[in-house]
């Protein structure tokens, strides 16, 4: 089946990953491991249904509050992701342009190094694009980009909402069209607060890593029988 419309840009909370390895007896670092994965399929079918600009909340700065344990072992698979051949040729593949956009002080420099070498690997690439949020919180964002917007008023620049979304660490995420959390949570948590206004929301029940391309195809369908009417 044919969408007649179809989000020109979605964002995913992938929730759940550690609940699904208690479910499966396995490692925390297992149950990441395998969100990841499935994020790398989750991308490719979402270009398959049309939709060609992905952001994904891969770590909040409210997930920096977790055991030193588990966020290093969040750190660890994201060093691995950046150095990954299978992982960086399935974007090379597709043709997929890749945005970091992250507090850059929460992190470790040494993954802040391999994040932007990724970035710069797929920089000329057309096929679509994924903005990666790591080591982002909403508010962290919106005050970032206030302290920035006060510095242009006083230089007389004239302020007005393009300008500062210009300011903010999530400048190059648009107006966000449909957001799909995953595991039943039925909140945003702070997700991009400035490009949400008007995002349609889609909440599964399903763990991320069981997610599949008919729980997408299902919740594409919902978007697409949606009456967006933004205020009018």
């Amino acid at each position: 089946m044919a969408f007649s419309s179809i989000p020109k840009s979605l964002a995913l909370i992938p929730d759940g990953n550690r609940r699904w390895a208690r479910a499966h007896r396995l490692s925390v670092l297992e149950g990441y491991n395998k969100g990841v994965k499935k994020f790398l399929d989750f991308s490719e079918w979402c270009r398959s249904y049309g939709v060609n600009n992905i952001t994904v909340w891969a770590l909040s700065s409210e997930n920096m509050k977790r055991s030193s344990a588990e966020v290093k072992a969040l750190f660890n698979i994201y060093r691995k992701v950046c150095k990954d051949k299978k992982i960086i040729d399935r974007l090379m593949q597709e043709g997929v342009r890749l945005n970091i956009i992250s507090n850059k002080k929460l992190l470790p420099k040494d993954l802040n190094d391999a994040l932007a070498d990724l970035e710069k690997k797929t920089r000329s690439n057309k096929g679509g694009v994924i903005n990666m949020l790591i080591g982002y919180g909403g508010k962290d964002d919106l005050i970032f980009a206030a302290k920035k917007a006060v510095g242009l008023v006083k230089m007389g620049v004239e302020l007005d909402a393009n300008e500062f979304t210009k300011c903010l660490l999530s400048n190059q995420v648009p107006e966000i069209d449909f957001i799909i959390r995953t595991s039943g949570e039925k909140r945003l948590s702070g997700f991009a607060p400035w490009q949400t206004s008007y995002s349609e929301l889609y909440f599964s029940s399903k763990l991320w890593p069981d997610f599949g391309k008919r729980d997408l195809y299902n919740a594409l369908l919902e978007y697409d029988n949606r009456d967006r009417r933004f205020g009018k």
